[in-house]
């Protein structure tokens, strides 16, 4: 139930019902596939409440220009971009709350989701849009230079680049498909590999050796970047704790990572099937979980694509199936 004064749910309120309205539903997360999803809801006349999490907007909000999303043919600034579809899933009636879901209950109908300031919150559907960090080498200079010359996608933000010197971190397949991509866009590319072998398939490793503007860099690990207004370099060590040790400099323009990501999924661990690497298994063509009712969107579910208008395609996908499941109830 609702307080009347202040508009937030009370203990296993939920979200309450609107009249002739299909049900509660839930989204969580506040990226390209929740917004989607929040839009497409409101617009059914379904009861929607959207949880932000730790980082209103996504990661997509760790980069500056979007340039590939369709519909801005001079690109957006990506904090703006999220504002925008904010606004939009605001219009259609889909409430915007700041908070966390720390705990789920799928073992129940309704849903249980508990927030981080101890609130119980009932929902008889819930899109999850929890997104995907990328992994970072853990260096201050990381943090220090995002946006700046650091990034974890070469997609979206390789464009900015073009006809410059970049590196790329990792030796698996991501790493030498991030490095083909830039390549066809850059004067030169270093892979930076801590391994003496790429464990990417062979096929991806005829591809990075036989380019002939891509550099392989053995045994090799970061220890910093540098640059006044932005990236002008890496800090390397070759060998690190062999007698032929050896550090250097590498003058650079671009640093990125692409040594794989993890999906935001440990709150639903034990209640959602999960793969391997922790993302949530969806039914093929679906956006459907293991439990009836409680749907997945964007790169939670995405270990392959991970783009911000695949998101938003599969948060439209989980609204249009968490509206026909609502109307089944």
């Amino acid at each position: 139930m609702f307080n009347k004064d202040t508009n937030i749910p009370t203990k296993r309120g939920g979200l309450g019902r609107l009249e002739n309205g299909l049900g509660r539903l839930i989204i969580i997360g506040s990226g390209p596939a929740g917004y989607t999803a929040a839009i497409y809801a409101g617009r059914a006349n379904i009861k929607t409440a959207l949880y932000c999490g730790m980082q209103m907007g996504g990661q997509l909000t760790t980069t500056t220009i979007v340039e590939n999303f369709p519909g801005y043919p001079e690109g957006i600034d990506a904090n703006q971009m999220m504002m925008d579809l904010q606004t939009q899933a605001s219009r259609f009636g889909a409430e915007i709350r700041d908070g966390i879901i720390t705990k789920a209950d799928f073992s129940k109908r309704p849903f249980i989701l508990t927030t981080d300031r101890g609130e119980e919150l009932e929902a008889d559907s819930v899109i999850i849009a929890t997104g995907a960090s990328a992994k970072y080498l853990g260096l201050a200079d990381e943090e220090k230079y995002k946006g700046k010359g650091v990034s974890a996608c070469a997609t979206c933000d390789g464009f900015f680049y073009r006809k410059k010197t970049v590196a790329v971190v990792g030796g698996g397949d991501t790493a030498c498909e991030e490095a083909s991509y830039l390549a066809s866009l850059c004067e030169k590319v270093y892979m930076i590999v801590r391994k003496p072998y790429l464990r990417a398939s062979d096929i991806m490793k005829r591809r990075v050796e036989q380019a002939k503007n891509i550099e392989i860099l053995y045994e090799t690990n970061t220890l910093g970047l540098y640059g006044e207004q932005g990236i002008e370099g890496a800090h390397l060590i070759y060998r690190k704790g062999e007698a032929d040790e050896r550090k250097y400099d590498l003058p650079i323009n671009g640093f990125f990572l692409a040594i794989g990501h993890k999906p935001n999924t440990y709150v639903f661990k034990g209640q959602l099937e999960l793969d391997a690497q922790g993302y949530i298994v969806t039914k093929p063509g679906t956006t459907q979980t293991s439990v009836e009712g409680v749907f997945a969107a964007g790169d939670c579910a995405d270990p392959h694509y991970q783009q911000a208008v695949v998101a938003a395609g599969t948060g439209c996908m989980a609204a249009l199936d968490a509206q026909a499941y609502l109307q089944s109830l």
